[in-house]
């Protein structure tokens, strides 16, 4: 038998497999606690309207240690990043805490065979980025913009200083603590960031979604009430689907997948993406 043939059973039988296991898989509980200094995870399961199943991490941007790190890129390039998973953007820059980032192109799923990037492909955000004062990437359609400066303040649309860390996103959530008018879209995985009222708590959020039994996902206006909840006050709405994962340092030092991504209709699979949003924390005493 081909060699390529022996290939696609195996992905065939994986991809059934995973079905099986989505649908026997049971629904963690909830859980509170500290992670790093500065660092609290969150993890709220839901029952109702449907299974929901929500990962929050709120960084006190003023604890001792506690900086903040967009995916680099270089503007002499026409596609200024080398995609990455979000475990091996945590890995590689020896993060504590890492999410998805911004949309970004060209990207294509047609199957777990042709898609695009892989890992080391070229990609462009599609908003406005910058990563440690190294702007490379254009806003393009007034995209909602996080500035994080380097004392760490942070702010929606206006930075506060020379522009250090910047990550975009496709639209806001909340405004003053109030959800934006006309937030539209069905159940489905989600990643967003927010600001507390004070901006000194950066709250990132992240929905496992495509999983019914397990988690189905939320819309944009149910993820603006569940951040508000969450003390949000301003928030945006990042990549999401398949791209959405939260990462952390496990105890070995490598990435712990907090979330359940679904790439290619397979849970647990992580999709390689333009930018991602990390913290560097210090261990906890």
């Amino acid at each position: 038998m081909p060699c390529c043939s022996i290939l696609s059973i195996a992905l065939a039988i994986a991809v059934c497999v995973g079905g099986v296991w989505l649908y026997q898989r049971l629904l963690p509980s909830s859980t509170q606690e500290t992670l790093f200094q500065g660092v609290e995870y969150i993890r709220d399961v839901r029952s109702s309207p449907r299974r929901i199943v929500i990962h929050v991490i709120k960084v006190d941007l003023r604890a001792d240690g506690v900086r903040v790190l967009v995916t680099p890129g270089n503007p002499d390039e026409e596609l200024p990043i080398k995609a990455r998973t979000t475990s091996k953007f945590l890995n590689s820059s020896d993060l504590q805490v890492a999410i998805n980032g911004d949309s970004f192109e060209p990207w294509h799923s047609l199957g777990i065979l042709d898609y695009y990037p892989r890992v080391e492909d070229r990609v462009d955000s599609i908003g406005f980025a910058a990563s440690e004062g190294i702007i490379y990437s254009q806003d393009t359609d007034e995209e909602p913009t996080l500035y994080i400066a380097l004392n760490n303040n942070a702010r929606f649309n206006a930075p506060t200083s020379k522009i250090y860390n910047a990550i975009s996103g496709n639209l806001l959530l909340l405004k003053k603590g109030e959800t934006v008018p006309g937030l539209e879209g069905s159940p489905e995985p989600r990643t967003a960031v927010a600001l507390d009222r004070a901006n000194r708590y950066l709250i990132l959020v992240v929905v496992d979604g495509r999983q019914p039994g397990y988690s189905e996902g939320v819309t944009l206006q149910e993820l603006a009430e569940i951040i508000a909840f969450h003390d949000g006050w301003t928030a945006m709405n990042m990549d999401g689907g398949g791209s959405s994962t939260m990462v952390v340092e496990g105890p070995l030092g490598n990435a712990d997948i907090l979330n359940s991504p679904i790439n290619h209709r397979i849970p647990g699979r992580e999709r390689v993406v333009g930018n991602h949003l990390g913290i560097y924390a210090k261990p906890l005493k």
